[in-house]
Parts: C-alpha cells; sequence; structure tokens
C-alpha cells in the first residue's frame, strides 16, 4: 500500500497556515448535525473534545477511569516546551523544530514536527487564560528552564507538577462543555473494538467496567487519544492501568502501525527494588539543570560502596566520574534522554553502578544547594524531593538520589497522515496514541506539547476537512457490523474466563516485560530480538492455556480487564521485536548493538532506513506486511547526531 501523508506543498514555514486556509469547513448549522468520538481524556483527548464541542460537534468521550481528570498525564512532571524565546537566548520556532528533528535521530516527518513547534507558541496562551499556574519570575513573567537535547531555556512549568496543571486546564474546558450538554462522558467504560462500516470508522464497542455490558456507540469520526504502549514491558513509569487495547484492535481492524520498536527510556526513575514492584517512579528530567550524574571513577570504589565498607562522602571529587559532563562537555547532563539512559546503562555494566543492585547512578544536588541554597532548590523541586524521599527513605538534600533508566514512553503509534488520520478513514490518532512527531526519540517536556497541539489546534481543522465530504447521516448500532463486533468482544470476554488455568495475568506480563526488557529494551542485538520472538509466541500459547481469570462478566472485574489488555501486549510485544529484528540500524531509543560508532553512539544507516516502517496487521501469528513511507529531509541536513 502506497502510504500517502498529504504534507502540504510549499515552503516548510507556510505549510499549515496553507493548509488551514485549503481544508473544507462545515457551517455553523451543520456541526450540530455530527457525532465525534474520542477515546481517552487525558491531554490530548480532554482539549480536542473541548475544543470540538465548543465548535458545535456533538462529542462522545470515554475513559476507562472513574474521572477524566485521573488520565496519565496527570504525572507528567517537568514542563512543556514552546517556542516563546521569552529569555531571548536565541530560541525559536525553527530552533524548536531542528532540536526536536535531531533530538529523535532524524526518522520524523518534517512537517509535522515543524508544525508542532509552530502552534507551540498559542498552547501558553491558552493555558495561561484558562488560569494554569505556571512559575513565574519576580517580575511576574513566565519562567522558563532548561531541558534535554537543547541549549536554550525554552520550559514553560509548574513545579513538579505541569502535567497535572495541564489537565486540570483542560478538564475545565471539558466539563463546561459536558455541562451544555454538547459532550456526553462516559466513564469507566473500556473500549474493546473499532465499528468499520464501508471502510470508515463508524464507531466502538465498549464494555462498562462496573456492569460488564458490551455496548456500541456510532459517530461519524473516531479519534483515539489512548497514551502509549510502555507497560508491554511490565514495569514502566506508566500507570499501571495504562494500556494499548484501542490502538490495538484498531490496528487489527485495518490501522497501520507505525516504528513500534521505537520506544523511549527514561534516564532519571527511581531504581527497581525488588520482584515485588508492580510500577516504577519518575524523577523529572527537570532535575538534571541542577543535578550532576556522577559514579565512581573505579569498580574497586564502586564495590566497596555497595558492600557498605565506606559512604558516598567518602568518595573524593577527584575520585567521582561526571561521566555526562566528561564525555559531552556541550550539553554535559542535559543531553537527550536515549544518550543519558545509554550512558547509565555502560557505567553500571562496567560495575561503576551503585546501590545494593548495582544498577543505579547518582545524582547530586550538592554543588546546586551550596550555590543557590537550600531554599531555592525547594522552591524549584521540593515536590519531586518529597516523593523520593517517601519512597527510598533517604533525604537527597543531604546525599544523592540514586536513579536508573526505566520505559517511560513510547514514540511509535498508530501511522497517522498530516492530518491525523490513521489508515482507517474517519479513524484519527493523537498525542502519544500515534507516531507523527518524535521520530526515534522524544525530547523532555515535548509530550505535553504534541497533546495539546493535536487537540487544541490540529484536530478542529483537520477532523472538518474529513466531515464537510461526507453526508450527515448516521449509521445506527443495529448495523450488522455492530452486531458482528460486540459479539467477537463478548466470546472473546467468555474465552478468557472459560480457560480456568494456574497462572495469574501479572504472572504472564511480568514475564513477557522480562523478555521485552532483556531482548528488546536499552539495547538490543540479532540474536537476542530472535529469542525474543520465540519466547513470546511460546508465553502467547501458554497465556492462552493456561492463565485463570476469576469472577464473571456481569460485574466489575478487574482481572478480566488486565487478561484482555495483557493479551494484546502478548502480540502487540512480538510485532515490536519483529520491527527492531528488521530495522538494521541504531537511531535514538532503538540502539543495536551491532550498528554503533567507536565510540558506542548510535550509528543510523540513513540510505536504507530513513524511512517509517507502518506494520499492516495480517492474523495472529502470521508476518505482517512493512509498508514504508519514505522520509524526505529538505530542511535539515542529515548528520550523526553529536552533543559533545
Amino acid at each position: 500500500m502506497i502510504l500517502e501523508s498529504k504534507v502540504p506543498e510549499g515552503p516548510l514555514a507556510e505549510k499549515w497556515d496553507k493548509h488551514k486556509f485549503d481544508v473544507k469547513l462545515v457551517n455553523p448549522a451543520n456541526k450540530r448535525k455530527y457525532e465525534i468520538i474520542v477515546v481517552g481524556t487525558g491531554l490530548a483527548g480532554a482539549s480536542a473534545a473541548a475544543t470540538l464541542a465548543e465548535l458545535g460537534y456533538n462529542v462522545k468521550s470515554f475513559c476507562f477511569q472513574d474521572s477524566p481528570r485521573r488520565a496519565h498525564s496527570i504525572a507528567a512532571q517537568g514542563g512543556i516546551n514552546a517556542a516563546k524565546n521569552y529569555q531571548n537566548d536565541g530560541d525559536s520556532v525553527y530552533r524548536l523544530f531542528y532540536d526536536t528533528i535531531k533530538g529523535g535521530d532524524y526518522r520524523s516527518r518534517e512537517a509535522n514536527t515543524y508544525r508542532l513547534a509552530q502552534v507551540s507558541v498559542n498552547i501558553i496562551d491558552q493555558c495561561v487564560a484558562q488560569g494554569v499556574p505556571f512559575a513565574r519570575e519576580y517580575g511576574g513573567l513566565l519562567a522558563n528552564r532548561s531541558f534535554g537535547g537543547a541549549q536554550v531555556s525554552r520550559t514553560f512549568y509548574a513545579r513538579g507538577q505541569t502535567g497535572q496543571q495541564l489537565l486540570l486546564g483542560a478538564y475545565s474546558a471539558l466539563n463546561r462543555q459536558i455541562a451544555y450538554g454538547k459532550i456526553k462522558m462516559y466513564p469507566r467504560t473500556e473500549m474493546l473494538d473499532l465499528v468499520v462500516v464501508d471502510g470508515q470508522a463508524r464507531g466502538i464497542v465498549v464494555r462498562n467496567l462496573i456492569t460488564g455490558a458490551v455496548e456500541s456507540h456510532s459517530a461519524h469520526a473516531v479519534i483515539l487519544t489512548t497514551g502509549g504502549y510502555g507497560n508491554v514491558f511490565f514495569l514502566s513509569t506508566n500507570a499501571m492501568g495504562s494500556n494499548a487495547t484501542a490502538a490495538w484492535r484498531a490496528y487489527k481492524k485495518g490501522a497501520f502501525f507505525a516504528n513500534p520498536c521505537y520506544t523511549q527510556i527514561h534516564p532519571t526513575c527511581i531504581p527497581v527494588s525488588g520482584e515485588y514492584q508492580s510500577k516504577l517512579t519518575l524523577m523529572s528530567e527537570s532535575l538534571r539543570n541542577d543535578g550532576r550524574v556522577w559514579v565512581p571513577k573505579t569498580v574497586e570504589t564502586a564495590q566497596r560502596l555497595r558492600k557498605g565498607e565506606i559512604k558516598v562522602g567518602d568518595i573524593a571529587e577527584a575520585d567521582r566520574d561526571y561521566y555526562l559532563e566528561r564525555k559531552y562537555p556541550a550539553f554535559g547532563n542535559l543531553v537527550p534522554r536515549d544518550v543519558a539512559s545509554r550512558n547509565a546503562k555502560q557505567v553500571c555494566d562496567e560495575g561503576r553502578g551503585v546501590g545494593a543492585t548495582g544498577l543505579a547512578v547518582f545524582l547530586d544536588f550538592a554543588e546546586a544547594i551550596k550555590r543557590d541554597g537550600l531554599n531555592a532548590i525547594s522552591q524549584k523541586y521540593g515536590n519531586l524531593f518529597e516523593m523520593y524521599a517517601k519512597i527510598t527513605d533517604e533525604n537527597p538534600y543531604e546525599r544523592p538520589m540514586r536513579i536508573y533508566p526505566a520505559v517511560h514512553y513510547t514514540m511509535g503509534g498508530l501511522w497517522v497522515d498530516y492530518n491525523l488520520m490513521t489508515t482507517v478513514p474517519g479513524l484519527y490518532a493523537a498525542g502519544e496514541c500515534n507516531f507523527s512527531d518524535h521520530g526515534a526519540n522524544r525530547l523532555g517536556a515535548s509530550a505535553l506539547m504534541q497533546g495539546l497541539a493535536d487537540g487544541y489546534f490540529v484536530l478542529p481543522y483537520t477532523i472538518g476537512d474529513y466531515l464537510a465530504r461526507m453526508p450527515s447521516t448516521k449509521v445506527g448500532t443495529d448495523h450488522p457490523a455492530f452486531r458482528e463486533a460486540e459479539q467477537a468482544v463478548a466470546a472473546k470476554n467468555q474465552q478468557l474466563l472459560s480457560i480456568n488455568g494456574s497462572r495469574t495475568v501479572d504472572d504472564f506480563h511480568k514475564e513477557l516485560g522480562h523478555i521485552m526488557w532483556n531482548y528488546c529494551g536499552m539495547a538490543r542485538n540479532a540474536e537476542g530480538l530472535t529469542l525474543a520472538k520465540k519466547e513470546i509466541r511460546r508465553l502467547r500459547d501458554d497465556f492462552w492455556r493456561d492463565v485463570k481469570v476469576t469472577g464473571v462478566n456481569e460485574e466489575l472485574n478487574q482481572t478480566l480487564e488486565k487478561a484482555n489488555r495483557v493479551a494484546d501486549f502478548l502480540e502487540l510485544g512480538e510485532l515490536m521485536v519483529d520491527d527492531a529484528l528488521h530495522r538494521e540500524e541504531s537511531c535514538g531509543g532503538h540502539f543495536r548493538e551491532e550498528h554503533q560508532t567507536p565510540e558506542n553512539e548510535a550509528l543510523r544507516d540513513d540510505e536504507n532506513f530513513a524511512y517509517v516502517a507502518a506494520w499492516e496487521f495480517t492474523g495472529v501469528g502470521n508476518k505482517p506486511v512493512l509498508n514504508k513511507e519514505e522520509l524526505a529531509f529538505e530542511n535539515v541536513k542529515l548528520t550523526q547526531r553529536s552533543y559533545k
């Protein structure tokens, strides 16, 4: 299949403005004739639903949480990027575009990435108007701080709670439209299938998580804003409920899945403590503004520290290796996440890691506290320090934090064109759910930017172009396609309940996580990936033969919910391995050990792999079809990334 990106012609800086003029419009009187389904209520979903309802469309909004404000966007800490250049330090829309393209290791679509940088300036104005309490300088102006992969300060923040405050702004806009009757909210409701009628997305099948009832909802278009698939690794910084089911079921109905092997490992997370853990905790990247990353210079010193023979304060300055500052003097501790994560793994693999397991490095604030004072550091990061102290029972004001990389974000997702439409007409994907803006590695503070850009400023234009070309005639949920999808969902639920095996869902999920982390995590190679594929297939067969799902369908049944999600992860994991195996290069978060520079940096193969890999479903266990969207770089030069 030929993938049409539908990127407008013309100069890069003019594409979006020209496109907004060229798209067809739906007049105000006709908008009320159309219904739109939005699945997910994070930043992308809440902003899209609120904006579309404000325009006059009738919107149905779905989330599996008990309240829209519990969407995982609320957990984002550090900030949101925007090219406002309030610091007068050389920032611009083009610089944000270039930093994002370079940070993604030249594996994203130029036009989408430039549009993201372009509308970033509007996001801040929108959020300030909503009352989002961004940090301000003494004179009252909005404050900025730096994040990884940039040499300017463009990140707006609200202490370490930026996601929460932005989501509350979008949530208030959402509630306003709920009160007006333009949005009908369906909490505790999970999408389990996409309904396609005559080649177009016309609705979804959901399960009421309280009663177990399987229901259908029809619309003229469907928008998925359901986040990423990081929980395929079991341990991640994602909420435990975060899942890939909505996107995966759409994939099985014809939506292509793009670049699934592009997963982001965040370098600053609290290390794993033991097998009992079910999730990991993020420590914001903003901490790397003032914290210095280091390990002991020698294996001997690290061993003595781990054995308790010496304390961290006993290690002299000369015996500490600030390895990021040493290797990357231009960016120091603010290198991109993939670079910081790989270097942390490297020093730990050398035997210089700290903590009981040796799988941690130090993030030290002693110099910053001495320079700026404890109160200044507390004002910037107080809630993060408190969270770290509660979890580890260690005071980060007095001793360095221990951090280690963990799965945090997924750059892969459903393939979308410039209008954010998937390969299924009428089905859109926004935010982390799609692949479009970040290439092989996302820069810090850009996830919130993309979610709100897609929801507030992109979809309201592009979805109108689609609706303007179709009649307002509704398809009823009594259509055979809805009945067929409902029956398939009910049958799968019943199959899961009837197995009555001996192993728990979490047991299977944890084993899958070990396979994914060991062979498709921070470092990958052909031998490990080949083994992983075999192991995932074996595990999937075991799951459908021996999983134990207790309870019944007609009630609140969280075991059944998890079973559905893990069943999808067991299929998605294999696709991620297939993608990683086929991509014989290293780029961003995809690091193939066979393809690295003499300095152990990612080595791309632009001649053979400068494309988006969009996979087409052909049946469970069957080889998916690879479709390629060649990436054209007309405004940036493809070079080996350097942060030195």
